[in-house]
C-alpha cells in the first residue's frame, strides 16, 4: 500500500465533502487554497460561470523575490494579502473560504488570516 496515494485519496474525500457544501455564488465567491510542498496558490472563483475572478501565488515574480522561503507560512501570509488586495480592487468584499480538504492549519491558516486582516470577510 502507498502512503502517499492513500493521503491523496484522504484529501479528495475531504475535498468532496467541503465542496458539497461551500459554492461560490456572484454575491459571495469562492476564495480555493491549493498548496503544495514547495508553493501556495489561491484563487477567488465565480461558480456560477466557472471563472477565475482573482489569482495570486508564491510563483509569482513579485511574491518570489519578496519572501525567503516560498514554502511555508510566511509566504502564506503574503499571498493572502495580496490576494486580498486584488479583490478589493475589483470590489469583492465577501467570499466563502475553501480550503479545498486541507486541514485548516499552518499555511491554509495564515493565507486566510492575512486576506482577514487585509480587509476581506468569510
Amino acid at each position: 500500500m502507498n502512503i502517499s496515494k492513500d493521503r491523496r485519496n484522504a484529501r479528495k474525500k475531504r475535498q468532496a465533502r467541503v465542496r458539497k457544501k461551500v459554492t461560490g455564488s456572484i454575491e459571495r465567491p469562492r476564495l480555493c487554497v491549493f498548496r503544495t510542498s514547495k508553493h501556495i496558490y489561491a484563487q477567488i472563483i465565480e461558480d456560477v460561470t466557472g471563472k477565475t475572478l482573482v489569482a495570486a501565488s508564491t510563483v509569482v515574480k513579485g511574491i518570489e523575490d519578496s519572501v525567503k522561503s516560498t514554502g511555508n507560512a510566511e509566504a502564506a501570509k503574503v499571498v493572502g494579502k495580496q490576494l486580498a488586495e486584488k479583490a478589493l480592487a475589483k470590489d469583492i468584499k465577501q467570499v466563502v473560504f475553501d480550503r479545498n480538504g486541507f486541514l485548516y492549519h499552518g499555511r491554509v491558516r495564515a493565507l486566510a488570516d492575512a486576506a482577514r486582516e487585509a480587509g476581506l470577510t468569510f
